[in-house]
């Protein structure tokens, strides 16, 4: 069936099949064990996360509507109260407001956000504190680095962007990008390793890691390190995300053999560029699910009613992962190649889950209503 004539707003159903799904990606992670010498603070509290109940069952993906269409890249969404979405617009750098309803409200243009069609910088993750709707973080590519800026949204629009943290290395390839807050207010930023993997392994490199900042950009007191590293090892993570008990996981990006779905501990060293996929390391934190780099290649993740739910761009998918505390299970893959390059999923305040497509950044086969934004019950 043409995929095109599945892109209506009326609902649908995508087809499912086990484990693998199509192919066409961003560039796409490393290895893993249990971390020595390091000591867990209890894990973070979540920011607000609906529909988390541990031990169900969720019922099989279904698209109930398409949201938005003719979207430009959408990479970061962050929700507020009402269930408004912010959402960021990869290549033009600029951040829309979306309702419930599918109107798109221009907010303005991040004032130096450098992107590309074909590439995979420019206008990344965004994320809202919680308790304060008036402003808006941001990880944005210039031209000499990627970097996190705050910005105003007081009276409807973005306010001038104030740097918090600058210098994260840049390459061709390898941004991260993806931003989220915890319920204390501390912000989790991931971050690729520039093309260069040997930073990856050095903790005080802002390259191939997980970094926990405060909202000013500084270490918090209670990382692994004394600096802003709270893990280290990675390739390219593009997606973070929380469950119901507050443990966070990343699916992350791999070169040659495996991408990953990985669970985030305090001071863990996942491997890269020395492993990729799992390895036999004690000193090493292994991946809790792997997939060949030609059948997921995962840019988003949403997990609710104990299930991970990761976008593939590779893949042209949404994978189901069932998770029973710190263990995965087997990925079903739903909408095979039904919608394109499948991007950001994220988790909307009435528990339906929000699905981005990504068909308009220079590696994908764009139709005329692309980009879009999915909703998916589950």
């Amino acid at each position: 069936m043409d995929r095109r004539a599945l892109l209506s707003g009326i609902a649908a159903v995508g087809a499912a099949s086990l484990v693998g799904c199509s192919g066409g990606g961003d560039d796409p992670a490393p290895s893993r064990s249990t971390s020595a010498g390091t000591t867990d603070p209890p894990a973070p509290a979540p920011a607000t996360t609906p529909g988390t109940t541990p031990g169900t069952t969720p019922g099989r993906p279904t698209i109930d509507a398409t949201i938005a269409t003719g979207l430009n890249v959408p990479w970061g969404i962050a929700f507020l109260a009402n269930g408004d979405a912010l959402v960021s617009q990869r290549d033009d750098g600029t951040i829309v407001r979306i309702a419930t309803d599918g109107t798109v409200t221009p907010l303005g243009r991040v004032p130096g956000a450098s992107g590309r069609p074909g590439g995979e910088g420019g206008l990344l993750g965004i994320a809202v504190p919680p308790g304060d709707e008036s402003t808006l973080f941001a990880y944005v590519t210039t031209s000499s680095d990627d970097r996190i800026v705050r910005m105003s949204l007081a009276g409807g629009s973005l306010g001038a962007p104030e740097e918090i943290l600058t210098g994260i290395p840049i390459g061709s390839r390898h941004h991260g990008g993806r931003l989220l807050f915890d319920g204390t207010g501390a912000l989790f930023v991931s971050t690729g390793d520039s093309g260069d993997g040997d930073l990856a392994q050095d903790r005080d490199s802002l390259a191939g890691k997980v970094l926990r900042i405060d909202q000013d950009g500084n270490a918090l007191a209670d990382n692994p390190f004394g600096n802003r590293t709270w893990s280290f090892g990675h390739r390219n993570i593009e997606a973070l995300a929380f469950d119901g008990d507050g443990r966070l996981w990343a699916a992350e990006f791999g070169e040659k053999s495996a991408d990953e779905l990985n669970l985030i501990e305090r001071g863990g060293n996942y491997g890269w560029p020395d492993v990729e996929g799992k390895g036999d390391d004690d000193g090493l934190v292994n991946p809790k699910v792997t997939w060949g780099t030609d059948e997921c290649s995962p840019a988003g993740l949403a997990i609710t009613k104990s299930t991970a739910y990761v976008g593939a761009l590779q893949g042209e998918c949404l994978f189901a992962v069932p998770l029973d505390g710190t263990t995965a299970g087997e990925p079903t893959a739903y909408f095979g190649g039904d919608h394109g390059r499948i991007r950001t999923v994220a988790l909307a305040p009435d528990g339906a889950l929000w699905v981005t497509t990504s068909n308009t950044d220079g590696r994908g086969d764009p139709s005329g209503d692309d980009d879009r934004i999915l909703r998916v019950v589950v």
